[in-house]
């Protein structure tokens, strides 16, 4: 595995200089110099606005869940431009002794904020496994999101294990996502979790592992909850992988140990799944007691050579009537993002 090198227009690291701000203070301005999270702590109110010029913001983010429809975008069109990044794992140890960070406070970028808008940013975890034999925990969140109504666009989600962690805030809760035009990398179960989470037009990348084994990983890890008629739904979609042929699987199911009642939801419709995708055989089982037979994984008129349905039990499929309640309107509901 190789550390990602960011091209921005200037590089920095951030030193918590108070943010600009324009608008009576409807708009902060985060610039090199910067720190992007003294602009959410700044935040006096609902509808507020932070701009991200271009650099490379080195620092952990943390937007609670009384930051209420916050719009986080970069200055510019290109994701590329700014980003916010660090570099901690569930094993890495906390500075004060403590214990770890466990899977969810290794991320980069932690929202539970209701109506939180997100565009034109990259978002990463540049923690590597090689750099750090001694770890266990390997899992390096980019972010962690909770939160209804937490819309994604046109942003990088960079990491290697667990990249995406699209989560809810209470076990009770079925909080709505939704993910457009984003680009998001890695390698083991690099989209997880229990939100509702509608991904449109994403583009998901498998990393290349320097492993002897297969799978390498797999692409998402759902963990939605019984009660949830809906979990994650990728719609005209592409996977692509800098790995051999047939090295990744689509899923496997998450039935964590603190909700083992949990009954992980996919679809995944009329996407590109690329040669990387082991098409005979491409979901397994994260636990034998939980097998993914027994979950609702389905795909609907998917193309590319990881669609391909040479054993037919393994590719269970929707079909057209019940596709029509796999759509963005019914995942999402009276939310129109």
């Amino acid at each position: 595995m190789r550390r990602r090198s960011f091209l921005v227009a200037g590089a920095l690291t951030a030193l918590g200089a108070t943010p600009a701000f324009a608008g009576g203070q409807r708009v902060i301005h985060v610039r090199p110099g910067d720190s992007v999270q003294a602009a959410v702590d700044a935040v006096d109110g609902p509808g507020r606005t932070i701009v991200v010029h271009p650099g490379t913001y080195r620092e952990v983010v943390n937007i609670p869940a009384d930051t209420a429809d916050l719009t986080l975008c970069g200055a510019t069109r290109n994701p590329r431009d700014a980003v916010i990044v660090y570099d901690h794992a569930n094993g890495t140890q906390k500075p004060d002794g403590s214990g770890t960070y466990g899977t969810a406070g290794s991320a980069t970028f932690t929202s539970a904020a209701p109506g939180l808008t997100v565009h034109g940013l990259t978002i990463a975890n540049d923690w590597l496994r090689a750099d750090h034999l001694e770890i266990t925990g390997t899992q390096a969140v980019a972010a962690y999101v909770t939160g209804d109504r937490s819309h994604f666009s046109r942003v990088r989600l960079l990491a290697h294990q667990d990249t995406l962690f699209a989560d809810t805030t209470a076990l009770t809760a079925f909080d709505r996502h939704y993910y457009r035009d984003c680009y998001i990398e890695g390698d083991v179960d690099f989209v997880f979790g229990r939100a509702t989470a509608v991904f449109e037009r994403c583009h998901f990348h498998t990393l290349d592992r320097d492993v002897t084994f297969t799978p390498e990983g797999m692409v998402f890890a759902p963990a939605t909850a019984r009660a949830n008629p809906y979990g994650f739904l990728a719609v005209r979609s592409r996977i692509t992988s800098g790995a051999e042929d047939g090295a990744y699987k689509i899923a496997r199911p998450w039935v964590p140990s603190y909700e083992t009642t949990a009954w992980p939801s996919l679809v995944v419709r009329e996407t590109e799944l690329g040669p990387g995708i082991d098409a005979v055989a491409p979901y397994i089982n994260m636990r034998e007691a939980y097998p993914w037979q027994s979950m609702r994984f389905r795909e609907y008129r998917n193309t590319g050579p990881g669609a391909e349905i040479t054993v037919p039990e393994n590719r269970p499929q929707l079909t057209d009537a019940d596709a029509e309640s796999h759509t963005r309107a019914t995942y999402l509901g009276d939310w129109c993002p």
